[in-house]
C-alpha cells in the first residue's frame, strides 16, 4: 500500500480543507465496514434478521441514523467537503457474536466518499449500541476500516480480507 508523503490537510504547518478547485468529477465509491459484539443475550434475541430492542427495530434504525450521518459527515468531520451522495446502502449482516455492519457510499464528484462511508458506518453501530445497551453496557464496536473505494487521483484500495 503506498502512503502520501504528506499529510494533505496542512499547509505550512496549518490546517486546511484540500483545494479541489482544479480537479474533475468523477464516479468514486466506498465501503466502510465495522463489527458489533453484542453477547449472547441480544444475539438470541435476533429474528428473522431483526432484532427487536426496548427503543424500537434496532437494525431499521441504524439504517436510517448511518444514512443521516453519511449526508451529515461534512458537517461533523472540520475538513470534509460537502458531497452529492448518490447512492448510500447498508447491510447488516448477523454473525454468531453480533453484527457486521457495511456501508457503502457512491457520488460523481471531485472528491471522495471514504470519509462518508466510515461515518456512516461507525453511526450505524453506535446507534445499535444505544439500541441495546438496556440488554448489555459490555457491548463493543470493533474494526471500523475503509474495505475499498474507486474513483480518484490515488486511484483505487481494497483492503486485504479478514484473516
Amino acid at each position: 500500500m503506498a502512503l502520501e508523503s504528506t499529510f494533505t490537510h496542512l499547509r505550512a504547518g496549518q490546517p486546511t480543507m484540500v483545494d479541489i478547485t482544479e480537479k474533475s468529477p468523477a464516479s468514486r465509491t466506498a465501503v466502510a465496514e465495522v463489527w458489533v459484539e453484542l453477547g449472547a443475550a441480544i444475539i438470541d434475541r435476533f429474528q428473522a434478521n431483526d432484532l427487536q430492542g426496548p427503543k424500537g427495530p434496532v437494525c431499521q434504525t441504524a439504517i436510517i441514523a448511518g444514512t443521516m450521518a453519511v449526508k451529515k459527515t461534512s458537517e461533523l468531520i472540520p475538513f470534509c467537503h460537502p458531497l452529492p451522495v448518490e447512492k448510500c446502502d447498508f447491510t447488516l449482516t448477523p454473525t454468531a457474536t453480533g453484527l457486521c455492519i457495511r456501508c457503502e457510499v457512491s457520488t460523481t464528484g471531485k472528491t471522495g466518499v471514504e470519509m462518508e462511508a466510515m461515518t456512516g458506518a461507525s453511526v450505524a453501530a453506535l446507534t445499535v449500541y444505544d439500541m441495546c445497551k438496556a440488554m448489555n453496557k459490555g457491548i463493543r464496536i470493533l474494526d471500523l476500516r475503509l474495505l475499498s473505494k474507486t474513483g480518484g487521483k490515488s486511484g483505487d484500495y481494497h483492503a486485504d480480507s479478514r484473516s
